[in-house]
């Protein structure tokens, strides 16, 4: 047993370095992009790639997930080949439904003339579709490190290629999207010795029948959870123009260093409530876990809200990192960091649900985010313009966390500490009016508004101490850690 908790612990641990390789990785795309696109043809890759983003799931339809469940059975036959043919044929038939439909899409999608870029979409949507079996045999087997490895060849064959389709060549945005199909052909090339051993051309009617109850009903909780994070793109093109989704979107993903942060969390939190469930003390751990986020959570926020307009500015090699044409959509960075910090929120409540095996409730919790989003979107975008999005986002984070607690309370009550919560917000509170009128009183080049950012993140850990935040027992254990060992 401790053997093979340790090896989960260790591929947790590559999976989720990897995971965050993976993402700083494709976050230098950002300022590359930011340089060599326009904001409108940057906004134009944004909304494909929300399209894209949506029809990842229809094209998928919970096979992978559907593989790992039969795969895991000691006995029955092996859904290797069963759902591999699966994906091949359904993904030849969606992919030509959409390269026949392309111009006509791109209209409705209000790119008008872009058929090329659907019909580069499809393909990509169909090579992914082939990779997703392949890639959870790896995770089923425990070759985390070789998952890891072709996760991060497939990033670095788009950047490269990135670089030579777009700097070199100067495709534009065609560029971006053969530089992301290469990348997806290269990837399943790689795979294909992982099941060329075990693959037979064979297909279990049966089997696949029952793979597909177990698989769709899932459908609509990811259709649901994607929609919240990338309808804002399609809704604000349709709403505003190309250029206004390229600034967004090149702004929203400034927020990936709080994504990361929430992502890291998640990694650890699930194993632990999962292995602490059953203690007598499960409820009051849980509550203090859930304290100790928000806290370092909010103050990470904080810290990221006053300092990436800094960082967007950055000269490097005689450049900003973001082009100053995109400097016009910072203030929304401050609303996504929020947003993503409820997204954790999100999580710390999901252990009520998952440990009373309620996951029911989740698809009407999804249903509940994504019809917020949409709702919100629509209201907010033609008064406040992509601010309007990114508000919509926080509140459908927001109603998701909301609900999800409601539910949690009623089948898995915890005792969270509330009333330590509203302490953190109240010094948060009074911390952000000192700043704002730091702000009011000081330019954001000067040397004082930097002192009072850099003091102000300082002072909240000593605010909190001074205000009676921690209790007896954490006092006791932060200096017994700070005390010297003889």
């Amino acid at each position: 047993m401790a053997s093979g908790i340790r090896d989960l612990g260790r591929e947790t641990l590559v999976y989720g370095l990897s995971s965050v390789v993976a993402r700083l990785l494709n976050f230098l795309l950002l300022p590359f992009y930011t340089h060599y696109l326009p904001a409108g043809e940057y906004g134009v890759v944004a909304t494909v790639f929300a399209y894209i983003a949506f029809l990842n799931i229809l094209f998928q339809y919970g096979m992978d997930q559907a593989y790992l469940r039969f795969a895991a059975q000691e006995e029955g036959p092996d859904p290797l080949s069963t759902s591999i043919c699966s994906l091949a044929a359904t993904s030849v038939l969606f992919s030509s439904v959409l390269y026949l439909a392309a111009s006509p899409l791109a209209s409705w999608a209000g790119l008008p003339g872009r058929g090329d870029l659907v019909r580069l979409g499809a393909w990509i949507l169909a090579l992914d579709a082939l990779a997703i079996v392949p890639f959870t045999r790896l995770r089923l087997k425990h070759k985390a490190w070789l998952f890891a490895g072709i996760k991060t060849f497939n990033i670095s064959v788009n950047i490269a290629m990135n670089i030579a389709l777009v700097a070199g060549v100067g495709l534009g945005v065609r560029g971006v999207f053969l530089a992301s199909l290469t990348a997806s052909a290269a990837t399943l090339a790689l795979l294909a010795p992982v099941i060329a051993a075990e693959f037979r051309a064979a297909f279990d009617r049966p089997l696949w029948g029952r793979m597909l109850r177990f698989a769709l009903p899932l459908v609509p909780a990811g259709l649901g959870s994607m929609a919240v994070q990338v309808i804002d793109r399609p809704i604000l093109l349709r709403l505003t123009n190309a250029e206004t989704v390229g600034v967004y979107q090149a702004n929203y993903r400034l927020g990936i260093f709080m994504l990361l942060v929430v992502n890291m969390f998640d990694q650890a939190w699930r194993p632990f409530y999962m292995q602490k469930a059953k203690d007598a003390d499960a409820g009051t751990v849980f509550a203090r876990v859930f304290t100790y986020y928000l806290t370092a959570a909010a103050w990470i926020a904080l810290a990221l809200s006053l300092f990436i307009p800094d960082l967007a500015r950055l000269q490097l090699l005689g450049r900003p990192i973001i082009h100053p044409a995109y400097w016009g959509g910072l203030g929304l960075v401050p609303i996504v960091l929020v947003a993503y910090l409820l997204d954790g929120c999100y999580m710390n409540f999901m252990a009520s649900i998952l440990l009373s095996k309620r996951t029911g409730l989740l698809i009407w919790i999804t249903a509940l985010g994504a019809g917020t989003n949409i709702l919100a979107n629509f209201l907010l975008i033609p008064r406040w313009g992509m601010l309007g999005a990114a508000w919509a986002t926080f509140a459908a984070y927001g109603a998701m966390a909301g609900a999800l607690f409601l539910a949690a309370r009623r089948v898995h009550p915890i005792p969270y500490e509330w009333g330590r919560v509203a302490h953190l917000a109240a010094v948060m509170g009074g911390m952000l009016l000192l700043l704002a009128g730091a702000k009011a009183a000081w330019p954001d080049s000067s040397a004082a508004w930097l002192a009072a950012r850099v003091a102000s993140l300082l002072l909240i850990p000593a605010a909190l101490y001074a205000t009676g935040f921690l209790t007896p027992g954490e006092k006791s254990s932060l200096f017994s850690s700070a005390s010297p060992r003889g």
